[in-house]
């Protein structure tokens, strides 16, 4: 008994030295087989969510930035807003020196007045309105005085012939018929006397007439003038043209400015997209309408929906300063970029609000 037990401990000890390592490659391969599983996996389904899923970094949070520019120039007297206030449309933002403008206003009033006057109004008849009525006064006399001396024509014309039959019978004395055929002949001039200044009477009608109307195109201008000082005079207080926060403000009481000059900028925050610059080979499958989800880099963690809105129609390059020429003979091949537009939500956290600028991460669901 005491020889076997040496033995079979001896043969155990060659026995375990010889199985021992055989287990630690298998495990290595087990886990290294895992591995690749999982990375297979992973890249599998990536390449399938992939088929349906097109995302970029290259996007940014955009929205209109309202310039206001004076129509008016002069000194400002009064700038009524500060840095990143909040304003709504129609609010006062500064006010320009106004003095001038209402002195304008004023001279403007009174010439329009020296115009009714001299045209006259819907109630009143002005100077050029009563010579257009004097010019028809006369010309109705003028055509009175026709009728009269044509009836006096013809009194003439047969108290000539009475006198002729009565001189031929020797009842009358010779200078009888010259006196008669004298008067005939001043009557006849007296008609032609009278339609000349009936014709010139129509004619003064019509020289008043262009004159009233003269007067009244100055009544019109004089009320034009008068608008426009009007206009200028309410022009002098700056107010917001919409609703949002006051940005890049480069204007203070006592500056001179000048019309179209940049005074601030008002930013809407309620109006907001996303500009995604994608890929030309990525726009194949791109539909109006599309899901979209933005991730921005300011908020890790919080994602927002929206929707594609519309597709430029020319890549980015093209409005570039200096477009590219590939016809100069030395050409690389880009790939270009064109800006997709992503309508999105504002944020109703305060704290979280989206501001134009803002980089972010958008990913679209093309099917």
């Amino acid at each position: 008994m005491s020889d076997t037990s040496p033995d079979s401990s001896s043969v155990q000890a060659k026995i375990a030295p010889d199985t021992a390592p055989a287990s630690k490659p298998n495990r290595a391969r087990l886990i290294m087989l895992i591995t690749l599983l999982a990375i297979g996996g992973w890249m599998g389904w990536k390449w399938y969510w992939g088929q349906s899923h097109i995302t970029t970094d290259n996007a940014q949070v955009d929205s209109h930035i309202v310039p206001v520019l004076p129509r008016v120039g002069g000194f400002v007297v009064e700038v009524a807003v500060k840095e990143h206030q909040a304003v709504k449309a129609g609010d006062l933002l500064a006010r320009i020196d106004d003095r001038d403008y209402r002195t304008k206003l004023a001279q403007a009033e009174a010439d329009l007045a020296l115009a009714v006057a001299g045209a006259g109004s819907n109630q009143h008849a002005g100077q050029a309105g009563a010579q257009v009525s004097a010019a028809r006064a006369t010309a109705a006399a003028a055509r009175s005085t026709i009728e009269q001396s044509l009836a006096n024509a013809d009194k003439a014309q047969k108290d000539l012939e009475r006198t002729r039959d009565l001189v031929a019978q020797k009842m009358l004395s010779p200078q009888a018929l010259d006196a008669a055929q004298a008067a005939a002949r001043a009557a006849l001039a007296q008609v032609e006397t009278s339609k000349q200044s009936a014709n010139s009477a129509s004619e003064q009608i019509t020289a008043s007439s262009a004159a009233l109307t003269a007067a009244q195109a100055k009544v019109e201008a004089a009320r034009a003038a008068r608008d426009l000082a009007a206009n200028q005079l309410a022009d002098t207080r700056v107010v917001a043209p919409a609703g949002g926060v006051v940005a890049a403000k480069n204007v203070e009481p006592g500056q001179l400015v000048q019309a179209g000059q940049p005074l601030l900028s008002v930013v809407p925050l309620s109006d907001l997209w996303v500009t995604a610059n994608l890929k030309e080979t990525e726009l194949k499958d791109i539909k109006l309408g599309a899901v979209a989800t933005v991730e921005v880099d300011a908020y890790p963690g919080i994602a927002v929906q929206g929707q594609v809105e519309s597709i430029s129609p020319a890549t980015g390059a093209r409005f570039a300063l200096l477009p590219p020429d590939n016809a100069t003979g030395n050409f690389t091949k880009v790939i270009q970029r064109v800006p997709v537009r992503i309508r999105i939500q504002q944020s109703e956290d305060a704290t979280r609000l989206l501001r134009p600028g803002m980089s972010v991460t958008v990913v679209i669901t093309t099917r």
